[in-house]
């Protein structure tokens, strides 16, 4: 087969994407293709046999897309292109295709970057119930927050809150010292971290003294009626049936919701106590409610977290055959 190198003609910014710093990215589509990349100015260059260049092409075509939108490309970013490259997937397609705007965040705008990504953020454009439910690092909660914060700046609602079992470890709110604020922030450390990222340490104080952010756990929503009002239960495997149907029976006019988790993380003692897989299993198809599976196929963490992912996956289906998911 030939290996003649094939020239392809790219904007500055995303040939320095696809070369990434000290050609990190360079490298990855190198080993995924068994090709050669070089970058000598106004292009790439892909050295190797037809099918690894065909595929490597496509990997740089949707790498240069996304740095000409103005998009940070991270190494998440140079492997789901290679994947999907790999696959013939179509990626996430356009930031913002059939959903609100999303904000720009210290790391640039945030946009999906898998395919299922693209679908969960279309389904809180158009559903009031949306469950986002698969493993960790598949971006269920930044997504989630990103959103939410889109809809209070562009004032579609009129606040955000923020709400999440506190079970881990075994620890209960009242054995913790401090306000309720002080109990329940290290719980929440991902949604603060997201929406510090989005908004800002400043923006994200002020609009938190104002009551336009919230954080409760789940028992401090019962008997409120939540209206105009993005409210994201997070971890919600952690959840029992009966918090469940409280949480999601809150919903007042103008609101809308989001329920994240991973039903194979349960902490709670009895595991068949958790709310989350009996309200999917219950509510999926429900007018107005969408439902989006994540997989390890869809982790943009860590590379290591997706065989992470996919080695606990393939031990539960050996022990558990035919178990729901």
């Amino acid at each position: 087969m030939s290996r003649a190198p094939e020239f392809i003609t790219l904007s500055d910014a995303a040939s320095r994407a696809v070369a990434g710093a000290h050609s990190r990215h360079a490298a990855l589509i190198e080993d995924a293709f068994d090709v050669l990349v070089e970058t000598p100015g106004g292009g790439v260059s892909l050295t190797g046999d037809s099918k690894g260049r065909a595929q490597a092409k496509k990997a740089v075509q949707a790498i240069a897309e996304r740095a000409d939108q103005g998009l940070d490309i991270a190494e998440a970013d140079v492997r789901v292109a290679i994947g999907n490259a790999r696959t013939g997937g179509t990626g996430a397609g356009s930031p913002g295709l059939g959903m609100g705007a999303l904000p720009i965040g210290k790391r640039g705008q945030v946009a999906p970057k898998t395919k299922t990504q693209a679908e969960y953020l279309a389904a809180l454009g158009k559903c009031e119930l949306v469950f986002g439910v698969g493993p960790a690092g598949t971006g269920k909660t930044f997504l989630a927050v990103a959103h939410g914060a889109g809809l209070l700046l562009r004032g579609e609602v009129d606040r955000l809150i923020v709400s999440r079992p506190a079970v881990e470890a075994g620890e209960r709110l009242g054995f913790l010292p401090g306000d309720l604020t002080e109990k329940v922030d290290p719980y929440m450390a991902p949604v603060w971290e997201a929406l510090t990222d989005i908004l800002g340490a400043e923006q994200l104080r002020r609009r938190r003294e104002k009551g336009e952010i919230e954080v409760a756990p789940i028992a401090f929503l019962r008997g409120r009626t939540l209206s105009r009002a993005f409210v994201i239960v997070d971890e919600a495997q952690n959840a029992t049936r009966l918090q469940m149907k409280m949480v999601l029976t809150r919903l007042g006019e103008g609101a809308r919701m989001v329920v994240t988790g991973d039903p194979t993380q349960i902490d709670l003692v009895n595991l068949r106590d958790s709310g989350l897989a009996h309200a999917v299993g219950l509510l999926e198809g429900v007018k107005g409610i969408g439902v989006t599976r994540f997989t390890a196929e869809d982790v943009v963490r860590h590379p290591l977290v997706e065989r992470i992912v996919r080695a606990y996956d393939a031990d539960a289906a050996k022990t558990q055959p035919g178990r729901a998911t």
